[in-house]
């Protein structure tokens, strides 16, 4: 299937702010581009691209007094595919992991597996490891967080969605990859486009979403504790240890966001 995606997203501030931008998508897709991606803004200003260290592409650029618009659009070929579902795939023994894929084990800014380590055992603790595993923190974490756009704070970690118990994606995401790290499994915090082109009806305003994945039988696999289903779509954008790792904008002085339409639907005329 052709997807049609893109952003116009706008900021105000009295003076030049520099920002960092994770709104490309990942790397990994661009064999699947069937149009160019390029980042516009209005007013026309430097952009300078590098891929971090967890292979995003990053945007560098300095928004002038006033404020600016970051837009892009772009037509990718995707196989709307559901989500992989492999339910013996086994968990790897800590001793077999890959030196790279440690780092998905460890506490990180959002996900603070030294408070929850307790919990988790107390929960799944029981369950055999693998697949199921992964499910039973994934079906545990949509069935107790309830899903509010007005519940949403950049400072909220996994030990305060766990206590309050509501969220929106990101929040989702953050408490199952806590869980599954607490569990010795290996996960990794991913963001990007996910329209409601598999769903019967649409479903509230269009917004980039948050999912996870997890390292089982020598690979990842992509799991979503928001919807606890196989989705269709997904367009990765970036992806690391947490949110911190994996923000579509970071600004380095005070801005207002003043617009944030997305879109996501297919291209019928591709």
């Amino acid at each position: 299937m052709l997807i049609r995606a893109g952003y116009d997203i706008g900021f105000a501030s009295d003076q030049a702010v520099p920002m960092l931008a994770n709104l490309s998508v990942h790397a990994s897709r661009n064999k699947d581009l069937r149009t160019p991606q390029r980042i516009f803004t209005t007013p026309d200003v430097p952009l300078y691209d590098y891929v971090d260290s967890f292979g995003n592409i990053c945007t560098r650029l300095t928004m002038p007094p006033g404020g600016i618009v970051i837009s892009c659009g772009f037509v990718i070929d995707d196989p709307f595919l559901p989500d992989e579902v492999v339910p013996e795939a086994r968990q790897v023994p800590l001793a077999e992991l890959p030196d790279d894929v440690l780092l998905y084990l460890l506490a990180s800014r959002y996900c603070e597996t030294d408070r929850l380590t307790e919990i988790a055992w107390n929960l799944f603790g029981h369950i055999p490891q693998g697949w199921g595993l992964v499910q039973a923190i994934v079906g545990w974490v949509h069935q107790h967080i309830r899903f509010d756009y007005m519940a949403a704070r950049p400072t909220k970690t996994a030990w305060d969605v766990y206590h309050e118990q509501v969220g929106v994606c990101r929040d989702f995401a953050h408490l199952a990859v806590t869980l599954c790290r607490c569990m010795n499994i290996p996960a990794r915090y991913c963001t990007g486009y996910m329209g409601d082109m598999d769903l019967p009806a649409v479903v509230g305003d269009m917004d980039f979403s948050a999912w996870f994945e997890v390292f089982l039988e020598g690979r990842w696999f992509v799991f979503d504790a928001r919807h606890n289903r196989p989705r269709r779509g997904r367009i990765l954008m970036a992806r690391g240890r947490d949110a911190a790792d994996a923000a579509l904008t970071t600004t380095f002085g005070p801005v207002t966001l003043t617009r944030f339409d997305i879109y996501t639907d297919e291209d019928r005329l591709g």
